[in-house]
């Protein structure tokens, strides 16, 4: 398995273009851990909601999407910040795909039926270093908020 990651990520070296997808979805998966370790319930939901994200958004297999899942948790419990997330996502991705994934956040979010404070905030403040405008970030919020039950 570790093999696989390091085949995964290594593999990009020679071709650019494939860094920067590469990178995209490292950082993509980091921010969506982050979210739904936010209010320290990682919940089975809301792992299998992040899981079922990624691989239908990046049309990952099951061997690369559990690598990702095993890079992304690790750089995730070793960043500092989450600069060096979003900085990637803004280089790499035009404002309609920096909206998507706040969708996908808003969906990890809501995944376990509840959307905790810290949550709420987390993805506030990724929407800000993303420069993604508060209209934006409420229209994607009310988009996948469930019917009822969550504030």
């Amino acid at each position: 398995m570790i093999g696989k990651i390091i085949e995964l990520f290594s593999a990009s070296q020679a071709q650019p273009e494939d860094t920067s997808s590469d990178a995209r979805r490292l950082a993509s998966a980091a921010l969506l851990i982050e979210v739904a370790k936010a209010d320290a319930d990682f919940s089975s939901d809301e792992r299998a909601a992040l899981l079922e994200l990624l691989r239908n958004t990046f049309d990952l297999d099951d061997e690369s999407l559990a690598a990702l899942e095993i890079l992304a948790a690790e750089r995730s419990s070793d960043a500092v910040s989450l600069h060096e997330f979003t900085r990637v996502i803004v280089d790499a991705c035009d404002p309609e795909e920096r909206c998507e994934l706040i969708g996908l956040m808003w969906q990890v979010a809501f995944s376990d039926d509840h959307l905790d404070k810290y949550e709420e905030h987390l993805i506030r403040k990724v929407a800000d270093l993303l420069y993604v405008s508060h209209s934006d970030l409420m229209r994607m919020k009310h988009r996948f908020k469930p019917s009822q039950g969550t504030p």
